[in-house]
């Protein structure tokens, strides 16, 4: 190891990859001064005895950023309004977190002086992508220490028996020890059983779910919730405006207690596995759907349409730890620009697990009634639509009659 290294900078969050962590770098980088920072973006309880624990284990001083108000707003509003979703189902609650904690993490490991920063990413995922690309895009010539890519730790299971052994306290036992990840958005699950697909997530086990109930458990009544959006934005529930955070938290509330937002995927990781996992984000699908039927209303039929083209280009790089790039900018200014009409109220009704629509209205409607009636109208002379055909399908009908002048030969 690298004996110049003298302090260094970790990526801590307190769970079990990075509470040993830090011991292992005392042990293997000549007792450098470990400096932890946690990047609070809506973990909730997780970071209550944080800095107790982070001293404890070798850490000089632990950082706790409030990032909350930061993550909404520049980060998972733009994606929201985008509409992107990794694979047509992964509202990307870990993806588009790691970026903004990295950022902070670089500034602080600059402003102290840092020789390294450390994660505790797996050589296997994807967050190792994610925060070493930020990194790089702000400290490019900063030393990356990831230790799950050079240590004799192989399994989740050796992993317990070193802090066990280090006397590292843990808040989980070995046999309900899912590797999750949480913030304002979502809760991700996976590991134990969940890594057979064949296996059925245990939704109603005490203490999986923690951000809602599963649908069995939700009322038996609907729940009827009205989203306001400014641009795009939501900016208000059931009329009350609220700040991005609390928006998010009241939606969340809403979608847990019935049964909206579970994800059982099998997806595609950026290092080339299939990894499966269960997602909680109830307040997200809520806002997913009711953004998605406004847009319905307020964007043209081109736009609309080549906006999905956007959306998975957009969830890919963000998945792929590429907020920080020319490319997302750009695509964020074009998503920006179609949502300067994308203002308005929905209505949803909310019913174990199901999100059913219940109505929209917006003051830059493209719907016309005038237009789509079934009934006598004014302002459609339907006579024109022949033309119109006679010209769409020109080149069908010079095929056609070629192809009948050559088989008559």
């Amino acid at each position: 190891m690298d004996k110049k290294i003298k302090k260094i900078v970790l990526a801590y969050s307190g769970g079990l990859d990075t509470s040993v962590i830090i011991p292992w770098l005392k042990e293997n980088y000549d007792n450098p001064e470990i400096i932890a920072v946690s990047g609070d973006v809506g973990q909730g309880t997780e970071l209550e005895g944080l800095e107790e624990k982070a001293i404890k284990t070798g850490a000089s001083k632990l950082y706790v950023a409030d990032l909350k108000e930061e993550f909404i707003k520049k980060y998972v509003f733009p994606t929201l309004k985008a509409g992107a979703k990794y694979e047509q189902d992964y509202l990307l609650g870990t993806a588009f977190a790691r970026p903004i904690i990295a950022k902070r993490i670089v500034e602080i490991a600059l402003k102290e002086g840092a020789d390294a920063i450390c994660h505790g990413c797996t050589g296997k995922g994807n967050d190792q992508v994610r925060f070493e690309l930020t990194i790089k895009a702000f400290a490019p010539e900063m030393k990356i220490i990831a230790p799950w890519r050079v240590w004799n730790i192989k399994s989740r299971d050796e992993e317990i028996a070193y802090a066990e052994a280090h006397n590292i306290p843990l808040k989980f036992k070995r046999e309900t020890s899912y590797s999750k990840d949480k913030n304002l958005w979502h809760l991700s699950h996976e590991g134990l059983d969940l890594e057979d697909p064949a296996s059925e997530p245990t939704y109603n086990k005490e203490g999986f779910l923690e951000m809602g109930v599963s649908p069995e458990q939700a009322p038996d009544v609907p729940t009827y919730v009205t989203l306001s959006f400014e641009k795009g934005i939501p900016v208000a529930v059931d009329g009350v405006k609220l700040s991005p955070v609390a928006l998010v938290e009241k939606c969340n509330e809403l979608g847990g207690k019935n049964g909206i937002g579970l994800m059982d995927l099998v997806e595609n990781r950026l290092v080339g596995m299939k990894s499966r996992g269960v997602y909680e984000t109830p307040g997200g699908t809520i806002l997913y759907r009711a953004h998605q039927v406004l847009e319905t209303l307020c964007l043209d039929r081109d736009t609309q349409h080549y906006k999905e083209l956007v959306a998975q280009q957009f969830a890919e790089l963000v998945y792929y730890g590429k907020w920080f790039t020319p490319l997302r900018e750009a695509l964020s200014a074009f998503v920006d620009k179609t949502q300067e009409t994308v203002t308005g109220e929905v209505k949803l009704k909310l019913y174990k697990g199901n999100i059913i629509n219940a109505g929209v209205t917006s003051p830059y409607s493209l719907y016309n009634a005038e237009f789509a009636t079934f009934d006598e109208d004014h302002s459609y002379d339907q006579k024109d639509s022949e033309g119109f055909i006679n010209l769409f399908g020109l080149s069908m009908k010079a095929k056609a009659l070629m192809e009948a002048q050559h088989n008559n030969k």
